[in-house]
C-alpha cells in the first residue's frame, strides 16, 4: 500500500462517520474481458469487507444472453472472503449470501416478474390487492437487499441496475475504468459516501 493510499485507509478508519453495510459495483460484460478483471473484483470484495461492509452486490450487465454461462462459469470460482451466489436472467430464488452477483438480471425484468406473480396470485384469489405493500414486492425480488452505496465505473449510468432497491442509495460515478480500478480508488469512493449526509428520499 502506498502512502496515499496508507493516509486515505487511516481517514477512513478513524472517521466517526458510517462506513455502508451493503455494497454494490456496477460493471459491464466488457469490463470482464480486460486482462485481470477478476483479480480486481476479486480484490474489490477483499476491500469493501475490509472496511466494514457486510454484504456485497455485483451487477454485471450484458448485452448478449449467450455469454452468461460463461460469465457464470468464471464468477463462481472467483477468490470470494465469504459466500457466493449467482443469479442469471430466469433465475426466481432470492440471492441472500454476503457476496451476490447478478449476471445480466436486469431491473426492469426482475421488477415486471415481480408485478406477474402479485397480479397472478390476485387472479387465483389467493393475495387481496388492498395487501399489496413494498413488503410484497420485496419478498418477491431475487436480490431483496436495498445497497446503501453503489459504485459504477467507467460512466455515469447504471445499466438497468436494481430499480426498486436502489432507489435510497448513494451514488457514486467514477471516470476509472474498472481495468484500471484500485485500492485507493475504492478508499476515494468510501471517503465521498462518508462525507455525505443520507437523506432516503427526503
Amino acid at each position: 500500500m502506498g502512502l496515499y493510499d496508507y493516509y486515505l485507509a487511516l481517514r477512513s478508519r478513524f472517521d466517526d462517520a458510517d462506513t455502508p453495510e451493503h455494497v454494490a459495483v456496477v460493471i459491464t460484460e466488457r469490463d470482464l474481458l480486460e486482462k485481470g478483471a477478476y483479480d480486481t473484483l476479486a480484490d474489490f470484495l477483499d476491500w469493501a469487507f475490509e472496511y466494514g461492509t457486510e454484504r456485497v452486490t455485483v451487477s454485471v450487465s450484458v448485452l448478449d444472453e449467450a455469454v452468461v454461462p460463461t460469465l457464470s462459469r468464471e464468477l463462481r470460482s472467483i477468490e470470494s472472503p465469504y459466500p457466493l451466489a449467482v443469479r442469471e436472467p430466469g433465475d426466481t430464488e432470492p440471492a441472500d449470501e454476503p457476496v451476490q452477483v447478478n449476471i445480466g438480471l436486469g431491473g426492469k425484468h426482475e421488477f415486471a416478474n415481480v408485478v406477474q406473480s402479485l397480479a397472478e396470485e390476485v387472479a387465483d384469489g389467493e393475495l387481496d390487492p388492498d395487501d399489496i405493500d413494498a413488503d410484497e414486492v420485496e419478498e418477491r425480488l431475487v436480490f431483496p437487499d436495498e445497497p446503501d452505496f453503489v459504485v459504477k465505473t467507467g460512466a455515469e449510468r447504471l445499466s438497468d441496475f436494481m430499480i426498486w432497491q436502489s432507489v435510497y442509495a448513494e451514488l457514486y460515478f467514477t471516470d476509472v475504468n474498472w481495468r484500471d480500478f484500485r485500492k485507493r480508488d475504492y478508499l476515494r469512493a468510501l471517503r465521498d459516501y462518508q462525507d455525505r449526509q443520507r437523506r432516503f428520499g427526503r
